[in-house]
């Protein structure tokens, strides 16, 4: 299976389990990989039967910034979820860093893997 990637979306919202976490915004990093056959748009050079990672960039910000979350875990699930059932993509996985959230580390973070390939 192809993959469609995005690497390094910046995303900041309010992020953390912390009261003063809760008043501010941080930046999370979020990178994606998502199986999808890409033949049919490469095929025609046709972008209808591509998965537009602009368009999933948008939504990925879109819903992460709705509303405060807690858990950088919990970001991932509402993503992976997102993606699998607004776009249809069988396999997707999900790596969310939390840069600074300690000290002596340039980041923090999770993998998760959800569907089939």
């Amino acid at each position: 299976m192809d993959k469609v990637l995005i690497r390094q979306l910046s995303i900041e919202t309010v992020i953390g389990i912390y009261e003063w976490e809760k008043q501010i915004h941080q930046t999370l990093v979020v990178d994606l990989d998502m199986a999808w056959d890409n033949r049919a748009a490469a095929a025609g050079d046709d972008y209808q039967y591509a998965l537009c990672y602009e368009t999933v960039s948008k939504r990925i910000t879109s819903l992460i910034t709705e509303k405060p979350i807690e858990l950088i875990e919990t970001v991932a699930e509402m993503i992976a979820q997102c993606v699998q059932t607004e776009f249809k993509v069988p396999w997707v996985q999900v790596v969310v860093m939390k840069p600074g959230a300690i000290p002596h580390a340039a980041s923090v973070g999770v993998t998760i893997e959800r569907g089939r390939l």
